[in-house]
């Protein structure tokens, strides 16, 4: 192991930082990024479709600030993504907490000086069952993290935003807000309850020259999916409802968000983009 860290040493001294990361097989980050300057603030993203936005963002120039609610996951990511070559802080945040809210968005911009981007990915599902069968208890939890807190740390970051004079918003939601999956019916509700959510802010802050869009993914390969994705037979009967006949990998919603964070889309607000293989998605 000495001897591995000896050559990769070595090799740092040898070798420019961009050259070196791409014999490794990692890209450094551009100055000319099409996010180059801008402060990103994504929620649990120390993980699945979180973390690769977070790499993709950092990828293309920005600064990145990753959140999730084990502080033992935010050191590792950050150790990954600077390790990398990326500008990035992590702050542990349970977005259910108002403290920690708070917190999240005072320490990003005590670091990078404002906020240019919010990805609101913390969600919950403690669940697994149809809507009517579903406790109050449950139907409140999934309510207060999925929408609920989106909609506080979207409170908390608009005025950032509007000192920038601009900024984007993305929320992640789901394909299961078009079509509600029978066994996670509350999880389904309050994702199209997201869609909701990404038109009424985006009409508000519109005049800020502030964004506001939602991506919904198909079903992704993470630990979120895992009861659906880790069981093969489970896994077969899931693929034959994606046309594509596959599903999908976390960078593939990563960078669906990247165009939406970039200049790339500036005329486009209030809207939610299905990534999801085919699957059918009319409300």
């Amino acid at each position: 192991m000495i001897g591995i860290l000896s050559g990769a040493v070595r090799r740092r001294a040898i070798y420019p930082a961009g050259v070196l990361m791409k014999a490794m097989g990692t890209q450094a980050p551009s100055a000319n990024g099409k996010l180059s300057g801008k402060v990103a603030v994504v929620t649990a993203s120390t993980d699945g479709i979180g973390l690769a936005i977070a790499r993709r963002l950092a990828e293309d120039g920005a600064n990145v600030v990753v959140s999730s609610r084990k502080k033992e996951n935010v050191d590792r990511t950050v150790a990954d993504l600077s390790g990398a070559g990326y500008a990035v802080l992590g702050v542990p945040c349970h977005v259910s907490k108002d403290d920690d809210r708070k917190n999240l968005i005072t320490k990003a911009v005590e670091k990078f000086g404002g906020i240019d981007i919010f990805v609101s990915n913390a969600a919950t599902n403690p669940t697994v069952g149809t809507i009517l069968e579903c406790s109050e208890k449950v139907w409140d939890k999934i309510f207060e993290v999925n929408v609920k807190n989106a909609l506080q740390l979207t409170q908390l970051v608009v005025p950032h935003l509007q000192q920038r004079k601009g900024g984007v918003i993305v929320y992640v939601a789901s394909i299961a807000g078009y079509q509600p999956m029978p066994l996670l019916g509350p999880y389904s509700v309050s994702k199209t309850a997201l869609l909701g959510l990404t038109k009424a802010v985006a009409q508000q802050v519109a005049s800020d020259n502030i964004r506001v869009n939602c991506v919904a993914p198909g079903i992704v390969k993470t630990k979120f999916s895992s009861f659906l994705v880790q069981n093969p037979a489970i896994l077969e009967k899931t693929t034959e409802t994606v046309p594509m006949g596959r599903v999908a990998e976390p960078h593939e919603m990563a960078g669906l968000v990247s165009f939406l964070c970039s200049d790339d889309s500036s005329y486009i607000t209030g809207e939610s983009f299905v990534a999801a293989g085919g699957m059918f998605s009319r409300l």
